[in-house]
């Protein structure tokens, strides 16, 4: 009698688990997209696709001065704009987890003050697409614009960013510019 109990246990974890993962996968197929912009309002969406090469770095992104949130491999971050010049920044940081730091990385990660990404004119009613990309040790960043269907065809395959709670405290950034 107990070995039907414990086969009908581990049957219905063995269950549990096989289910489980396919129901999170179904609701992860639901592309991504933006809202409308509000009135008088556009939309800066900043988005970064999964690639190897840069993947231990990572920015902490601002949008005229305000902490957007901090981009991992296959992640979007959004904000509403005001019309007008709009100015995005960003703190370096990597990921090293057990490895040793290189001296490259190190000297990058001293460095730590915001750099400017991009710079362009919004307009109201418009959404405007930004990809993030990254050399090796948190060298070559980039943020550079994407034609808006490129850009909606490209984000709607990742998932918006987690609150910077959920990784890491978000240091202030330095207004060095």
């Amino acid at each position: 009698m107990p070995n039907t109990f414990f086969s009908r246990v581990a049957l219905s974890a063995m269950a549990f688990l096989f289910t489980g993962p396919s129901a999170v996968a179904q609701d992860s197929k639901t592309p991504a997209e933006l809202p409308a912009p509000s009135s008088g309002k556009a939309i800066v969406c900043i988005y970064r696709v999964y690639r190897f090469t840069g993947s231990a770095s990572h920015d902490d992104l601002f949008v005229n001065g305000s902490h957007l949130g901090r981009l991992l491999n296959s992640e979007y971050e959004f904000m509403e704009v005001p019309p007008g010049t709009v100015v995005i920044s960003g703190l370096a940081k990597m990921y090293y987890g057990s490895v040793v730091m290189s001296a490259a990385a190190a000297i990058n990660q001293a460095a730590q003050k915001e750099n400017e990404r991009a710079r362009f004119e919004a307009e109201a009613g418009k959404t405007y697409y930004f990809k993030w990309t990254a050399g090796t040790m948190g060298t070559m960043i980039k943020v550079t614009p994407e034609d808006p269907k490129v850009g909606a065809k490209e984000m709607s395959k990742l998932h918006l960013s987690k609150p910077v709670d959920d990784k890491e405290g978000a240091e202030p950034a330095t207004k060095d510019n």
